[in-house]
C-alpha cells in the first residue's frame, strides 16, 4: 500500500504554518517567541523565564504588562509537558493576538518540534513572531558534488542550500604548454599527454571517495576555465554512477574556493531546475496516463474524491496553486446539511447570497455556514483517511502551470482501469 507521507506534503503543512504565523499581528511587543536548542535542560529555561515575568512587571502599560505576563505564564505551562528538549529542539510561540479591534486580545500559543535541529538560544517579545530560522529549514537542502579543473589543478566542493564546503584540491604536477628546451615539440606533447591522463585518472579517483554511494548528492557540476573540463568529460575517466549524476558543465574563470562561489552563482537555475525534476516526472506520469484510451488516470474534484473514497487511487496529485474552499452549509431550523466548493476570491459573494438563500429541505431562510475548509486541506484529510500517497506540485515549472490550467489542478494516479 502507497505511504500517505511525502516531503512535498511535509514542506506544504510547514510552509502553511509558518504563514499563518506570519499573520499573526499583537499590538505594541506582546508576542513571545521562544527557541530552545537541543541539550538544552528544560528546567534552565523555565528559569530564565521566570526571571523574564519578573522584568516584565516594570511594563508601565497596564494591558501590555498583563498580556506579556500571561503570555510567559502559558509557555512556561507548555514547557511542563516536555521532561527533556526533543532532539531537533523546541519552538514555542505566544501572545495576544488581537480577533476584531481593540479589546478583543486573545492568548494563542503554537509549539512546534521542527522537522530538522535548530541550534539556537532566543527569546524575544516583539509585534511579530520571530520566524526566520524557520523559514531557513525551508531553504533547499539537496547537497551537489562539485568538480573543478584545469590542467593544473582541481577542486572539489559540495553546495547544500546556502552552504558552500571546499574539500579537497589537488595539483597536476603538468608543465605549461611551451616545451622545456631540447625536447622536440612532439616528444613533449606526447609527455604532456600522458601526464595529463594520469591526472584525470586522480581526478576521477578522488572524485569516487568524495561522491559515490552518497545518497544526499543530488547531482555533480563540472567546471572549469578552459577546455580541460570537456576533455575531461568526454572519456571515461569518471566512474559511470558519478557520470550518471553530473547535471550540468558551468564556465568559470577561477579554480579553488573562489571558483567554487562562482559555481554556486552561475549554477541557480541548474539547481532549480534539479530540484523540480521529482514533480516534473510525476505530472509527466500524469500526462502520459491521461492521454491514452483506459489509462492510470483521472482529474477533476468531483471524480478525484470519489475515486478515493472508493480505495482506486494509488497517488492524489494537487497543485499547491489551488485556490477554493470547500464550505458546509447547515440550516439551523431543520439540520439539513450540503457542501458546495468556491473560488477563494468568490467566498465574500457567495456567502452574501447563502444568506438570502432557502433551505431546500423546509424552505426557511436559515442557512449558516457551519465550517470553510481550504480545498487542498479537505483533499489531504481525504488521502490519509484512505492511506493515499499525497503529491503537492508548484507552479514553477511548466509542467506544473500546464496542470493547474489545462486539469484544474486536483487529479489522480489509479491502483486499477476504472
Amino acid at each position: 500500500m502507497a505511504s500517505v507521507g511525502s516531503h512535498s506534503l511535509e514542506n506544504y503543512r510547514f510552509k502553511k504554518l509558518l504563514e499563518e504565523l506570519k499573520s499573526k499581528v499583537g499590538r505594541g511587543t506582546e508576542l513571545i517567541s521562544l527557541y530552545i536548542p537541543p541539550g538544552r535542560p528544560i528546567h534552565e529555561v523555565v528559569n530564565g523565564l521566570w526571571q523574564e515575568y519578573n522584568t516584565a512587571s516594570n511594563i508601565k502599560s497596564d494591558r501590555t504588562r498583563r498580556n506579556v505576563q500571561s503570555a510567559i505564564e502559558r509557555v512556561i505551562q507548555k514547557l511542563r509537558y516536555f521532561k527533556k528538549t526533543p532532539e531537533n529542539g523546541l519552538v514555542i510561540f505566544c501572545g495576544a493576538i488581537p480577533q476584531d479591534g481593540e479589546g478583543s486580545e486573545r492568548l494563542e500559543d503554537y509549539v512546534i518540534v521542527p522537522p530538522e535541529p535548530v541550534n539556537i538560544s532566543y527569546y524575544g517579545c516583539s509585534s511579530r513572531f520571530f520566524l526566520d530560522p524557520l523559514y531557513e529549514l525551508l531553504r533547499e537542502k539537496e547537497s551537489y558534488g562539485v568538480i573543478i579543473i584545469d590542467s593544473s589543478e582541481a577542486s572539489f566542493g559540495i553546495i547544500s542550500g546556502r552552504r558552500m564546503e571546499l574539500v579537497r584540491e589537488i595539483t597536476s604536477g603538468i608543465p605549461g604548454k611551451h616545451r622545456a628546451g631540447g625536447q622536440s615539440a612532439r616528444r613533449f606533447e606526447r609527455l604532456r599527454e600522458m601526464e595529463l591522463n594520469e591526472f584525470f585518472r586522480r581526478v576521477a579517483k578522488y572524485a569516487d571517495e568524495l561522491f559515490l554511494g552518497r545518497d544526499d548528492i543530488k547531482g555533480i557540476l563540472v567546471a572549469g576555465p578552459g577546455p580541460t573540463k570537456y576533455d575531461f568529460l568526454d572519456k571515461d575517466y569518471l566512474n559511470y554512477m558519478i557520470k550518471q549524476k553530473v547535471i550540468g558543465v558551468v564556465d568559470i574563470a577561477y579554480t579553488g574556493e573562489e571558483g567554487l562561489r562562482e559555481v554556486a552563482s552561475k549554477s541557480v537555475d541548474i539547481l532549480r531546475g534539479v530540484r523540480h525534476m521529482d514533480e516534473k516526472r510525476i505530472v509527466q506520469r500524469f500526462f502520459k496516463e491521461a492521454t491514452v484510451g483506459g489509462g492510470l488516470a483521472a482529474y477533476g474534484e468531483d471524480e478525484v474524491r470519489s475515486l478515493i473514497t472508493r480505495g482506486l487511487v494509488e497517488t492524489l496529485i494537487i497543485s499547491e496553486g489551488v485556490d477554493r474552499i470547500r464550505v458546509t452549509v447547515e440550516c439551523g431550523i431543520c439540520g439539513y446539511t450540503y457542501k458546495y466548493t468556491v473560488r477563494g476570491a468568490d467566498l465574500y459573494a457567495s456567502e452574501a447570497e447563502l444568506s438570502r438563500s432557502r433551505c431546500p429541505s423546509c424552505d426557511n431562510q436559515s442557512l449558516k455556514i457551519k465550517e470553510k475548509k481550504d480545498l487542498i486541506d479537505e483533499f489531504i484529510e481525504l488521502a490519509e483517511q484512505y492511506k493515499v500517497n499525497v503529491e503537492l506540485i508548484s507552479t514553477e515549472t511548466e509542467e506544473g502551470e500546464m496542470f493547474l490550467k489545462g486539469f484544474g489542478g486536483i487529479a489522480a494516479l489509479l491502483r486499477y482501469r476504472v
